[in-house]
C-alpha cells in the first residue's frame, strides 16, 4: 500500500512511478535525481534552493509559481492556479491553495497545489491551504496529501472534512512534526476520517513513516 511513496517530513514526498517526482524538497539528507520537482509556494520550508539542488539533475524539470523562479536554478516551468500542462512526461494541473481565515497564504499570491498523474493514478498535493471550496471539484484521486497541523493551514478536523470532499482512495497527512504540528495531529486526522467514513465516502487514511 503506497509503497511507491516516501515521506521525508513536512511536505516533502518522493513518488516513484514512470517518473520520479519530488514535492517541496526540504531538509533533504541524501542526494537523488528527480525527473520532476513540484513546488507549491515561496516560503522557505517549501521553496528551498539548496534542497532543490540536492534532488536535481541536468534533465530535472522544476514546476513552481512565479515568485519562486528567481530563487531557483535549472529548467523551471512557471505555473499558476488553473494551468494544465505536461512536464517531464507527467500530466499536471495547478490548483488553488490559500487561507480563508488567516493571512499566511493569501489567494492573491497565486500559490498552488498540484494534481499529477503517474502510472495512470492521480495524486493531489494540497500545498499550504485551508479547506477551500475548490476541493469539491477535485475528483478521481488515488492519494491526497493534506496538511493537518493548523496554525498556517487546515487543522486535522478540517483536513478530514476536505478529504471527504475529495474522496480519494488514500488520504495522507503532511505538514506536521517539524515547524508546527505533531504526530497527534496526524492521528486525529486518521481517526476523524474513520469516523466520517460511517456516513460518507470510504477513504483509507495512511500515516507514512518519516524517512
Amino acid at each position: 500500500m503506497l509503497e511507491n511513496i516516501t515521506w521525508f517530513g513536512h511536505d516533502t514526498f518522493k513518488i516513484t512511478g514512470e517518473m520520479v517526482v519530488y514535492t517541496d524538497p526540504y531538509k533533504i539528507k541524501k542526494l537523488d535525481t528527480a525527473d520532476l520537482i513540484l513546488i507549491t509556494h515561496s516560503h522557505y520550508d517549501h521553496c528551498s534552493p539548496d534542497d532543490v539542488a540536492k534532488v536535481s539533475g541536468d534533465k530535472t524539470v522544476i514546476v513552481a509559481p512565479k515568485d519562486c523562479a528567481a530563487k531557483l536554478k535549472g529548467n523551471i516551468k512557471i505555473t499558476a492556479p488553473g494551468d494544465k500542462f505536461t512536464a517531464a512526461g507527467v500530466e499536471i494541473e495547478a490548483v488553488p491553495a490559500y487561507n480563508t481565515n488567516k493571512n499566511f497564504h493569501p489567494k492573491s499570491n497565486g500559490w498552488v497545489g498540484y494534481i499529477f498523474t503517474l502510472d495512470s493514478k492521480r495524486y493531489y498535493l494540497a500545498g499550504d491551504t485551508d479547506h477551500i471550496v475548490e476541493m469539491k471539484s477535485i475528483k478521481d484521486i488515488y492519494a491526497a496529501f493534506l496538511p493537518v497541523s493548523g496554525v498556517y493551514v487546515m487543522t486535522a478536523d478540517e483536513a478530514a472534512q476536505a478529504a471527504c470532499d475529495i474522496a480519494p482512495k488514500f488520504a495522507v497527512p503532511m505538514h506536521y512534526g517539524d515547524i508546527v504540528g505533531t504526530k497527534k495531529d496526524a492521528a486525529r486526522f486518521a481517526a476523524e476520517i474513520r469516523r466520517l467514513n460511517a456516513s460518507g465516502p470510504k477513504i483509507e487514511p495512511v500515516i507514512l513513516p518519516q524517512h
